[in-house]
């Protein structure tokens, strides 16, 4: 198989880590997901290939985390932070954190 971008016929396979973040300020609600693909890559142009496995995308598809696939979700991130200070706060704090 010949890379679509230039025509080479010089590929490697390699293992990849890619995180996907959602775009613009609406993206920050929603989670990051990350995947191990294999990664197909052009060895003469950098054209790289890679297949989302069926979980991630369906992550991708609703926005929201499904069962089984590896996401960070920030916004329950930052509220359970905000919950654990709520309900043990430091002894001897000013209020300042």
């Amino acid at each position: 198989m010949t890379c679509k971008r230039c025509g080479s016929d010089r590929k490697g396979v390699f293992n990849g880590e890619i995180a996907i973040h959602f775009r613009g300020l609406k993206g920050l609600e929603k989670p990051i997901v990350w995947m191990f693909p294999k990664l197909l890559v052009c060895l003469d142009c950098g054209v790289t290939e890679f297949t989302v496995p069926e979980r991630e995308l369906g992550v991708i598809v609703k926005g929201t985390a499904v069962e089984g696939a590896i996401v960070l979700d920030e916004r329950h991130h930052r509220e359970k932070v905000a919950a654990q200070r709520q309900v043990s706060p430091r002894e001897g704090s000013c209020g300042v954190m």
